[in-house]
């Protein structure tokens, strides 16, 4: 079933109301560190690649080709690419960057598709991360439990009860916690691939 993240119009609508109320300064905070090659996970209608200091090399990948289409009109200068996080078509240390805007909370396999943006990451590149997670409050992460059956339903995969960040750090990174920012259940920050250490399985 298609939810409201494969529908281009209505997402943008959606995503329109929530910058209202405070999204686009995380939004415009998220690509401001962006450096070099840059690939933006889960791009949907190029809002973030719209967004991205004009000396970057942009490309965005998304699953949805509907998504990808309106991308195109607001990101022209843009590579864009099919595909799903958990296969990135892409070869080893390709990027400097790798963006994340509100993707893994809807990625169906978020462990694989972590350990995939560390092989595409440069040893020295970063990834820059806003998603929202699994609360700290009890109570607010029982409700996070009890609604996401509903929400997923609602948005076609988007998962509001997730341990993102965790799961960063199982994938092989280290969060910076200088550059991390944090508000009930949102997260920014950027983290930076651990040298010799593996992927948990």
């Amino acid at each position: 079933m298609r939810g409201i993240e494969q529908i281009p119009w209505l997402y943008d609508a959606g995503m329109a109301l929530l910058e209202l109320t405070g999204l686009l300064e995380w939004r415009r905070e998220l690509v401001a560190g962006a450096r070099g090659r840059v690939l933006d996970v889960g791009c949907g209608t190029g809002r973030d690649l719209a967004s991205l200091p004009e000396e970057t090399r942009a490309t965005g990948l998304d699953p949805n080709l509907p998504s990808l289409l309106a991308a195109r009109t607001r990101a022209p200068g843009a590579a864009l690419v099919a595909g799903v996080a958990e296969a990135l078509p892409f070869r080893k240390e390709s990027f400097d960057t790798v963006l994340s805007g509100l993707c893994f909370c809807s990625v169906p396999d978020p462990d694989r598709g972590l350990r995939e943006v560390r092989r595409v990451l440069s040893r020295t590149g970063r990834l820059r991360m806003l998603e929202h997670v699994r609360s700290t409050n009890p109570l607010a992460a029982f409700l996070q439990d009890v609604s996401t059956p509903a929400w997923k339903w609602a948005t076609g995969g988007c998962h509001p009860n997730r341990r993102t960040e965790e799961a960063v750090v199982s994938a092989g990174f280290r969060v910076e916690t200088e550059r991390r920012r944090a508000h009930r259940s949102m997260r920014l920050f950027s983290a930076r691939p651990v040298s010799g250490r593996r992927a948990s399985p």
